[in-house]
């Protein structure tokens, strides 16, 4: 069995994150859904995955690409983390715990910040753990979960299987 090319790796990855903020906008709109912290951080993951997977697609196997497809692989860990962490929080009984905190961490800074600069990609309003809509039984942030596992697991596949890391295609 032989592995997909590298280019198409980064295409499906870079694909795939963008219609995961694609679809962030739609159904925060079309459900009237209030995105939280957590939710905007894991959309702003989404994005950057997408812009290095393009990159790392278009420069090819050298030193560039192989850079921007490293990279990847800390910012999916990273989204594994947050999703994790945000189901986590919304398998707790309701009212036991919550993502506000008497100081706002980093993450809520940055999407405060983020949220004066560019309200309509990245204004917070919800409360994390809250569950939200359910798909197919699941949270917005357990697909998420699952999104930032399969670009993990892309992004690896790319830089470091047999086929893959042995063509520039």
């Amino acid at each position: 069995m032989t592995s997909p090319s590298r280019r198409l790796l980064w295409g499906l990855v870079a694909g795939g994150c963008a219609l995961a903020v694609a679809s962030s906008f739609v159904l925060t709109d079309w459900l009237a859904l209030a995105p939280c912290h957590l939710c905007i951080f894991q959309r702003l993951l989404f994005m950057v995955l997408t812009v290095l997977a393009v990159g790392a697609g278009l420069a090819g196997a050298g030193m560039l690409g192989r850079l921007l497809g490293i990279v990847t692989l800390p910012v999916s860990a990273t989204g594994i983390g947050v999703a994790a962490y945000q189901s986590w929080l919304q398998l707790q009984p309701s009212g036991s715990v919550s993502c506000v905190a008497g100081t706002p961490g980093l993450i809520e800074r940055w999407v405060e910040w983020l949220g004066q600069q560019a309200p309509t990609l990245f204004m917070a309003t919800g409360f994390c753990e809250d569950e939200g809509a359910l798909i197919l039984g699941l949270s917005l942030a357990n697909w998420a979960l699952i999104g930032f596992a399969l670009c993990l697991g892309a992004g690896a596949l790319a830089l470091f299987g047999s086929r893959a890391g042995s063509e520039a295609r």
